[in-house]
């Protein structure tokens, strides 16, 4: 049995996962696998309907905690994107619980499962009465996609995979990549949501946009 603790945002492997209620919506974090990935499940709290986001590693644990958490089947698993670290575990737990994968096209190619549903930048995915929109963020890979949620109070939720963390984006190879990936990360997270939207990432805490937007002309200048 898998016990929840109260939500801090902080999970590390083999730590308890952490529960968060907002309005309409339940979101679990847990940590899997030496990278420190982290999973979430996001639950509409009326319907019980569920998602996964990033099957990342450790997938008996992923399995044990579905079976806990949700109850009928898990309605879909996106993956942000195409590394390896964030879908270890995509192929057992996607094969175990019978639920259909979805990703970005660009990204798709290298997963283990051919997604069910290809994510496109602006897709909606429902998940009971909740939504949830893709948003394609190029540069960490070409197919990254964060999700956006917004509970029934009207705040956001950003899952962010590799693209966003606490102190910068993510880790780009090239000057055109993180180019593009800070423009994207600029221009469709921070221009759009208000500062007290949550990012949650593939790795590590929570932050806020509040938080992160004062550093964006220090990110800019430095290029990561």
């Amino acid at each position: 049995m898998i016990t929840l603790d109260a939500y801090t945002g902080h999970v590390s492997p083999g730590s308890n996962p952490q529960q968060r209620e907002v309005p309409g919506a339940r979101i679990v974090k847990i940590s899997v696998g030496q990278m420190n990935n982290n999973s979430y499940l996001v639950q509409d709290t009326a319907t019980g309907s569920t998602l996964l986001i990033d099957a990342a590693n450790e997938p008996e644990r992923l399995l044990e905690l579905v079976s806990q958490e949700v109850s009928g089947r898990l309605g879909l698993i996106i993956t942000t994107h195409q590394h390896p670290d964030h879908w270890l575990a995509l192929e057992k737990v996607a094969a175990e619980t019978a639920a259909p994968t979805a990703a970005h096209e660009l990204d798709a190619g290298p997963l283990p499962v051919a997604p069910d549903r290809l994510l496109a930048d602006g897709d909606t995915v429902r998940v009971g009465e909740l939504t949830l929109e893709a948003i394609h963020l190029r540069g960490h890979t070409p197919g990254s996609v964060a999700l956006a949620l917004t509970d029934g109070a009207g705040h956001a939720h950003l899952f962010t995979g590799d693209s966003l963390f606490p102190g910068g984006v993510g880790r780009t190879t090239t000057p055109e990549d993180f180019a593009s990936l800070f423009g994207d990360v600029a221009g469709k997270l921070f221009d759009r949501y208000p500062d007290d939207t949550v990012v949650y990432p593939g790795h590590g805490d929570d932050t806020t946009l509040g938080a992160e937007r004062p550093q964006l002309g220090e990110w800019r200048e430095r290029g990561w």
